[in-house]
C-alpha cells in the first residue's frame, strides 16, 4: 500500500503530486510514479506468449503494474516492469531446479498428466531494472516523437550508505509493486517485487526476486538503487546488485532449520545465504 507524507512535509521538500489520478510526485527534478493493476487478462497473456515464445508463465503476472523514475532534465528513465523481467528469465534459461518425485506430482494439472519440467519453472530472472534515455524529437510544427536509447552503467567502488539511509527522516512517499508471483504448485514461492522510498534527501529502491523451493533451494537476487538530492545539476544513481543462494542441505549443515516455514521472510533469511555475486555500478546524469 502506498504512503505519502503530510502536506507540510511535502511542501517543505518541494514535492508536488503528479495529479490526474496518477500515484507519485515530482521532487528535485525527478518524477516518481507507481502503478498497480490486476493480473494480465487471458488475451494479454496470449500476446506475451507469442512475443516471448514461451508457454509457461507465473500464475500471477501484474503486467500493467510498474514503477518509473524519470529524471526530467536529462530524459533518463528507470523502469521496473514484469515484461522486461520475464525477458531476462527467458534469456538466462536456467536449468530446472530438481525437486523430490513426490513434490513433482503437484505440478500436474490433471491426475493422468505426466510431468516433465524441462524449463526454469522458478522464473528466476537476472533483471535489475530497465534504464533508457528518452528524448522527445520535434518533427514538425506540433508533431513530436519519442526516441529511446540504453543508458550506460559504470562499475565503481562506491557503496550505497545503508547507515545513512537508516537515519530518521520524513518519508515523503513509499510504495511496493508486485510484478509477478507463483506458488510453485504449493511447493514454495517465486516472487518479484519493487519497493521505493522517497525522503527529503533522496530516493531509494529495492528490486527483489525471492525464491523458495521447499526442502530444496533458497535464492535471493536484490538490486538496490539510491540517488541523493545533494547534487541536483549532475545527480548520480548508485546501483548494487547482490545474488545469494543456498540449498536446504547446506543450511542444515550450518545449523539452520530445515523447516520451510522458517524461511518465509527474505529480509530475515538473507544473511544466512552465501553471496554468489555482487557488484556496484553508477549512472552519471548530466
Amino acid at each position: 500500500m502506498e504512503y505519502q507524507g503530510d502536506e507540510r512535509e511535502l511542501e517543505a521538500a518541494g514535492a508536488k503530486p503528479l495529479g490526474g489520478g496518477r500515484i507519485g510526485f515530482v521532487i528535485r527534478g525527478w518524477e516518481v510514479e507507481s502503478r498497480k493493476r490486476p493480473i494480465l487478462s487471458s488475451s494479454m497473456l496470449q500476446q506475451w506468449e507469442e512475443k516471448l515464445q514461451a508457454s509457461h508463465f507465473p500464475e500471477m503476472i501484474f503486467g500493467e503494474s510498474y514503477l518509473v523514475l524519470k529524471h526530467l532534465g536529462s530524459g533518463i528513465n528507470l523502469n521496473f516492469n514484469a515484461y522486461d523481467a520475464l525477458c531476462g528469465w527467458k534469456q538466462e534459461a536456467l536449468p530446472p531446479v530438481e525437486v523430490p518425485a513426490a513434490a513433482m506430482w503437484k505440478f500436474r494439472s490433471k491426475p493422468t498428466d505426466q510431468v516433465v519440467l524441462d524449463y526454469d519453472y522458478t522464473f528466476t530472472t537476472p533483471y535489475s531494472g530497465s534504464a533508457c534515455f528518452q528524448e522527445n524529437i520535434k518533427s514538425g510544427r506540433e508533431n513530436t516523437s519519442e526516441s529511446f536509447s540504453n543508458c550506460c552503467w559504470e562499475d565503481c567502488s562506491e557503496q550505497i550508505d545503508m547507515v545513512a539511509l537508516a537515519a530518521k527522516e520524513p518519508i515523503l512517499f513509499y510504495d511496493e509493486v508486485i510484478l509477478y508471483e507463483d506458488e510453485l504448485a504449493d511447493n514454495g514461492v517465486s516472487l518479484l517485487t519493487v519497493k521505493v522510498r522517497v525522503m527529503p534527501t533522496g530516493w531509494f529502491l529495492l528490486l527483489r526476486f525471492w525464491l523458495r523451493v521447499d526442502g530444496v533451494l533458497l535464492r535471493l537476487r536484490d538490486t538496490r538503487m539510491h540517488c541523493a538530492f545533494s547534487n541536483v545539476v549532475k545527480p548520480v544513481v548508485l546501483r548494487e546488485i547482490c545474488w545469494r543462494e543456498a540449498t536446504f542441505k547446506f543450511l542444515a549443515s550450518k545449523g539452520f532449520p530445515t523447516d520451510s516455514a522458517a524461511y518465509s521472510d527474505p529480509s530475515v533469511v538473507s544473511e544466512a545465504l552465501p553471496i554468489m555475486s555482487r557488484k556496484t555500478q553508477k549512472l552519471m546524469i548530466s
